[in-house]
């Protein structure tokens, strides 16, 4: 099966962040990244697996308390 590789502007463009923002998750080992000769690439299936393990808003019931 092909694995598409992604790098921190293709990344960045999903999921709607800043290329630094990806740049500082991958060097923090936030995200599912490596290095090719100093410059990061994530798996696409490596990156899909992780964002489908990230808690999503409102599962912890969490909220706004509106004083009621």
């Amino acid at each position: 099966m092909h694995d598409e590789v992604l790098t921190i502007k293709e990344v960045a463009a999903l999921l709607k962040l800043a290329e630094k923002t990806v740049y500082a998750m991958a060097a923090a080992g936030e995200i599912p990244a490596f290095k090719i000769r100093g410059q990061w690439r994530i798996k696409r299936a490596e990156l899909d697996r992780w964002i489908d393990a990230q808690p999503r808003g409102g599962e912890t019931g969490g909220g706004v308390d509106d004083g009621r």
